[in-house]
């Protein structure tokens, strides 16, 4: 997903996984259906770190057992603020015809997302943030959209190495001097 240059070590992260959907699969073959089942999961260590996996078996658990070995395999580092935990910017991902649209949120707002985008924030560990879903709403796409969003993700500090000014220049804090207003003339007493 990321570039090369940039492994994470798996084993030294305390993953935890959820399922995000489980198909039952039927292919109809000369002697009759085959069932199996694909199972969509996430894992991630609620610490910046998030991946997803899909595994295909004739039992549950060993579809399952298969997506957590494949996310593993995907997992990312996604920039967190230490101020509020949430994201950086806002930011809009998309994979096929499903896109997802993630806002920072101030501290004490929660995650607002529903299913698939929900399992992805709280596996990155991000505590406030708004989310929509756009588009499709098959849980594939919306998981591969929205770690395309967190992998858009830029740290303030890199943007403001690149551009040769302070982390306070390039964010909105709000800190700016606003123009004062004008005092209205006084009005005589009479």
């Amino acid at each position: 997903m990321r570039s090369l240059n940039e492994r994470i070590d798996v084993g030294s992260l305390e993953l935890k996984d959820q399922v995000v959907s489980i198909n039952r699969v039927t292919k109809v073959v000369k002697g009759g259906k085959n069932l199996s089942f694909s199972a969509l999961v996430v894992v991630g260590d609620s610490a910046g770190h998030v991946g997803y996996g899909m595994g295909k078996a004739r039992e549950v658990s060993s579809a399952i057992k298969k997506g957590v070995e494949a996310a593993k395999k995907n997992i990312v580092r996604v920039p967190i603020t230490e101020k509020g935990s949430t994201i950086p910017h806002t930011v809009t991902g998309r994979f096929g015809s499903g896109s997802v649209l993630l806002k920072p949120a101030s501290e004490g707002t929660g995650v607002i997302a529903g299913g698939p985008v929900r399992a992805v924030i709280t596996a990155a560990g991000i505590q406030n943030i708004l989310t929509k879903s756009l588009g499709s709403t098959t849980a594939h796409n919306v998981v591969k959209a929205t770690i395309d969003a967190l992998l858009r993700l830029k740290q303030p500090e890199k943007v403001a190495r690149l551009r040769g000014k302070t982390v306070d220049e390039i964010m909105d804090r709000g800190e700016r001097a606003k123009p004062a207003l004008p005092t209205p003339p006084a009005v005589p007493v009479a």
